[in-house]
C-alpha cells in the first residue's frame, strides 16, 4: 500500500482538525469557509481564462459606489451569493456590488448562525490588463435571533464582532488566506487535484519592513501628516531604518497581501476631493483590519482603529492606513 502524505492538508482537512480543537463547535463556520473556497475556485477558472471569453470589459451598469461595473464581477458576485445561499452556514450577504443586504428566506438559512459581507473582485479595474486581483470576505455571528429573517442590524457590526475575515488572491498562483482568532492561515490552490492545500501556516506579520505602499499620484490632496510621512520614507537609508522601497499595484488585494508576507505598509487616505477615502469599512478595511490584527499588525483611519469603527450604512468609506506595526507606530508620530 502506497504511504500517504499526511503533511500536506486540504482546506477541508484544515477545517476539520481545528474543529476538533474547539468544544461544542457545530462545524458552521468550517462549512461557510469550504462553501467560500469553492465559489472562489469557480471564480478562478474564469479568471484564468478571461482574455478567451466574452467576460472582461465593461457591463455597461455602475454599481451603488458610482463606478462602471465589469462583467467579471458580476459573475464573481453571483457565484459568491449562489454558493452561500445553497449553503447551511449563512443567514443572508451583503456585497460592495449590491444596493442592499439580501436575508435568504427559507428554513435552513433562516436558522444559520453567520453572515458575509464580501467585494466578489477587488482590484476589477486591472481585468483587463492582467494584473492579479482578488476577493475579500468578512464573517459576523448575526445578531437577530435564529428563525428570523437576518436584517440590516447584522451587517452594520463593527469589525471587531468578525469571526473570521479573508481574502482570495487570483495571481500567478490562487491562494486563499482566511483569519480566524485562532490564527491565520494560507492556501494555495494546487491545480492537479482541484483543491486549496495548507502552503503557509500561522502567518505572521513582521514587525517592520521595507515596502510602503501608496499612491503618490494623489501627493498633493493629501493632508500635512500623510505628505510629511511619505517624504520621511522617501529619505529613509541605511542610518535611520531605510532604505524604503515603494510599491502600489492599485489592487488592495495584492499590496496587503505582499506587506503582510514581507512587512509593509499600505495606505489609502482621504483627499481633500475625497476627505472619507474610496475604500469601504464593510466589504474591504473590516476583513484586511482583522486579518493584520490577528498576524500581529495594525490598522486605523488615521484616528481610531478600524474595527472599533461602527458602521452606520453598508457602503460606508473611511481612509484606511494598515500594516507591520513598528511602521504603524511612526506613522502615527506624523498623524
Amino acid at each position: 500500500m502506497l504511504p500517504v502524505n499526511r503533511k500536506v492538508l486540504t482546506l477541508d482537512e484544515f477545517t476539520i482538525q481545528q474543529l476538533r480543537d474547539v468544544p461544542n463547535a457545530t462545524g458552521e463556520l468550517s462549512s461557510l469557509l469550504r462553501d467560500i473556497g469553492l465559489a472562489a475556485k469557480r471564480v478562478n477558472v474564469e479568471v484564468n481564462k478571461a482574455g478567451l471569453v466574452d467576460i472582461l470589459g465593461d457591463a455597461g451598469s455602475v454599481n451603488i459606489q458610482g463606478e462602471d461595473v465589469k462583467k467579471l464581477d458580476i459573475f464573481a458576485n453571483d457565484q459568491f451569493t449562489g454558493v452561500l445561499q445553497h449553503g447551511i452556514s449563512c443567514a443572508g450577504i451583503a456585497s460592495e456590488e449590491l444596493d442592499e443586504y439580501i436575508a435568504f428566506d427559507d428554513p435552513i438559512s433562516r436558522n444559520s448562525k453567520y453572515v458575509c459581507l464580501f467585494d466578489p473582485l477587488d482590484g476589477s479595474g486591472n481585468i483587463d490588463v492582467n494584473i492579479s486581483i482578488g476577493t475579500i470576505f468578512g464573517v459576523y455571528r448575526r445578531v437577530t435571533e435564529k428563525g428570523q429573517l437576518a436584517n440590516q442590524d447584522d451587517f452594520l457590526q463593527p469589525g471587531t464582532q468578525q469571526v473570521a475575515a479573508g481574502y482570495i488572491i487570483y495571481g500567478s498562483s490562487t491562494m486563499m488566506v482566511y483569519a480566524t482568532r485562532r490564527g491565520v492561515n494560507g492556501f494555495t490552490l494546487d491545480q492537479s487535484i482541484g483543491e486549496f492545500t495548507l502552503s503557509h501556516p500561522d502567518i505572521k506579520c513582521p514587525d517592520f519592513g521595507n515596502i510602503y505602499s501608496v499612491n503618490h499620484g494623489n501627493f498633493y490632496r493629501y493632508g500635512q501628516g500623510v505628505k510629511e510621512y511619505i517624504t520621511a520614507c522617501q529619505k529613509k537609508d541605511k542610518s535611520n531604518g531605510g532604505p524604503y522601497t515603494q510599491r502600489y499595484i492599485g489592487s488592495m488585494v495584492a499590496d496587503v497581501h505582499r506587506n503582510l508576507i514581507k512587512g509593509g505598509i499600505f495606505m489609502y487616505p482621504g483627499t481633500t476631493d475625497k476627505p472619507k477615502g474610496k475604500l469601504r469599512l464593510l466589504y474591504e478595511c473590516n476583513p484586511f483590519a482583522f486579518i493584520l490584527a490577528v498576524a500581529g499588525g495594525r490598522a486605523t483611519d488615521g484616528h481610531q482603529r478600524i474595527l472599533d469603527i461602527k458602521p452606520t450604512e453598508l457602503h460606508q468609506r473611511t481612509p484606511m492606513f494598515i500594516g507591520s506595526k513598528g511602521m504603524m507606530d511612526e506613522l502615527e508620530t506624523y498623524l
